[in-house]
């Protein structure tokens, strides 16, 4: 028989609640969501540079979800909060089946180095 304990959660623990909850919610914000593709920009807007965040939903199968601006805007609200301490200013992915957050920065390959 199992008896609960007031022993306070691991660190695992409360990472796996935390994926669980934000792949709750990026299923709500726009339904098949796995993957969440977040690229900073710049874009000139008025003849005014501009940093921008291009934001791509993909499902488990690595294609586009069909969602409209706010879902993608909502998507990337999401993980700002729910991941504060990420470098936001640099290309991520965020796996919502693995719950890891990557950094997605393009590398060369080894052998052209």
């Amino acid at each position: 028989m199992h008896q609960p304990t007031d022993a306070p959660a691991t660190d695992a623990e409360k990472r796996r609640t935390l994926a669980g909850i934000i792949a709750r919610q990026l299923d709500q914000i726009a339904p098949g969501t796995a993957r969440v593709r977040t690229v900073p920009v710049t874009a000139v807007l008025d003849g005014e540079q501009r940093r921008k965040v291009w934001v791509s939903l993909d499902d488990a199968l690595g294609q586009p979800i069909e969602a409209d601006r706010a879902a993608h805007r909502a998507a990337r609200g999401l993980l700002r909060r729910m991941l504060p301490d990420a470098d936001w200013s640099r290309p991520h992915v965020y796996d919502a089946i693995t719950g890891e957050l990557t950094d997605d920065a393009p590398t060369m390959p080894e052998e052209l180095l």
